[in-house]
């Protein structure tokens, strides 16, 4: 079934695969290693499509946006439905949080004309760092165990890894929906996906192990960028032969990212998330 997806995407994507046959390789390339992240953090990969499409592409920034947003529904697709035949998505609190996070998006025309855009940029890069410091501290010294308490929202998964059952209840539910309105705010204004900030708030406020923060966060990310990729469409901001080309490359990652999801310890992933949420701060600073 996996090899029959993927010659009906093959054979819907050669007709618009750029001229330069070497463009296309670098755009699948970058599509990859994006998709491999998003799935595996559940970011959706435009924190590091869109830093590629600009720098190493020479893509005008709108265009490097509504491609990743593209993208992102690719990832979301591909690795949601992996996720829930995993058992890892809590698609209760998904939804949940995703109406805060749309109203979120909305209210991001409202916020960008309180603050200058290099004002915004600073708060949230140092939020990232802020964020990233306490998830290692958390992770070097103190218990990441989640809470097995009874509640409103719960959730249970098998860890590949420890064969393990991780039982868990949602705690300080508000908190994490004020945060992912801040999260649905920073995804309209930056291009950033709402997960950066959407993982760590599931994973540290509402004690929820990171597997299954990370992959609640990717069966989101797709419902926002879905309403937003028609708005890019609209306007012609989608390249059709960079867009095919990177979600060819994007929708292969976001298995692989799975998989090595499934492969990968908690702590390590932790780590993994750390250096993301850095690497995102640096280019905010430097943006």
């Amino acid at each position: 079934m996996l090899v029959a997806l993927l010659f009906g995407i093959l054979a819907n994507v050669i007709p618009f695969i750029p001229v330069d046959i070497s463009s296309f390789f670098l755009l699948f390339a970058g599509g990859l290693f994006a998709g491999t992240l998003g799935a595996l953090l559940g970011l959706g990969g435009g924190i590091i499509l869109i830093p590629f499409l600009t720098l190493v592409m020479g893509l005008p920034m709108h265009q490097a946006i509504a491609t990743s947003i593209t993208a992102v529904i690719a990832t979301s697709t591909a690795g949601a439905a992996m996720n829930i035949q995993r058992k890892t998505v809590n698609i209760k609190l998904g939804m949940v949080l995703e109406t805060t996070t749309v109203a979120g998006a909305i209210a991001g025309g409202f916020t960008a004309t309180l603050l200058s855009g290099e004002i915004l940029t600073r708060i949230f890069g140092i939020l990232l760092v802020v964020v990233a410091a306490f998830m290692g501290w958390r992770s070097r010294f103190h218990s990441s165990a989640p809470s097995a308490a009874k509640g409103a929202i719960s959730g249970t998964y098998v860890d590949e890894i420890t064969g393990n059952t991780m039982e868990y209840t949602v705690q300080h539910l508000p908190a994490v929906m004020a945060v992912s309105l801040l999260a649905g705010n920073i995804s309209g204004l930056l291009g950033v996906g709402g997960g950066i900030f959407k993982v760590p708030a599931m994973n540290l406020l509402s004690r929820i192990p990171l597997k299954a923060a990370a992959a609640t966060s990717n069966f989101m990310i797709g419902v926002t960028a879905a309403a937003s990729a028609f708005i890019y469409f609209a306007h012609g901001y989608v390249n059709p032969g960079v867009t095919s080309s990177a979600i060819l490359g994007v929708l292969t990652g976001s298995f692989i990212g799975v998989w090595l999801s499934s492969k990968i310890r908690t702590r390590v992933l932790t780590w993994i998330f750390i250096g993301v949420l850095l690497f995102v701060a640096f280019q905010l600073f430097t943006r």
